[in-house]
């Protein structure tokens, strides 16, 4: 199996990608928002957890911000999805990682681990929540856009 560190997904364009975290309530269903809105059209997205989770309304929030909403989504488990097609898992949580390469033992797809903080440990002010939820915002979108082939912009924005 190739190290999934020298994987480079801009120029290996995957059809079909799932996003995968503990309970598909924050990292993985933020990431799913925010790469429908970045990532290049044709290739498929989804999220899921290892465990059933609640949805958080931090996640809501935060998304918001961004103009980016959920909208009907109820975090699902692997056994929820009804597609298996993917040709790439993109792992937010060890436990994730370690579940989604059990699952893909006998598979030919790639799966990538891209470490991402869990906001729910941060303690505080409502402020000092959302913005370690912020963070997870914001550092999913970095990733995104430095690995993930992109949507072609508008030439307006590229003056």
């Amino acid at each position: 199996m190739q190290d999934p560190t020298t994987i480079d997904l801009k120029e290996k364009v995957p059809r079909a990608i799932l996003f995968m975290c503990g309970m598909n309530a924050i990292r993985s269903p933020m990431a799913e928002v925010i790469a429908k809105q970045l990532v290049a059209p044709g290739i498929y997205i989804q999220s899921a957890g290892v465990r059933a989770g609640e949805r958080d309304p931090f996640v809501d929030a935060v998304l918001d911000e961004a103009g980016l909403a959920l909208g009907k989504h109820k975090p699902r488990t692997m056994d929820e999805i009804e597609d298996d097609f993917f040709d790439l898992i993109i792992t937010l949580t060890p436990e994730a990682h370690h579940k989604a390469l059990e699952l893909t033992r006998s598979n030919s797809l790639d799966v990538v681990y891209w470490p991402t903080m869990d906001p729910t440990v941060a303690t505080g002010t409502r402020e000092q929540i959302l913005e370690a939820y912020r963070e997870v915002r914001e550092h999913l979108t970095k990733l995104i856009l430095e690995r993930l082939p992109q949507r072609a912009r508008p030439f307006s924005e590229t003056l």
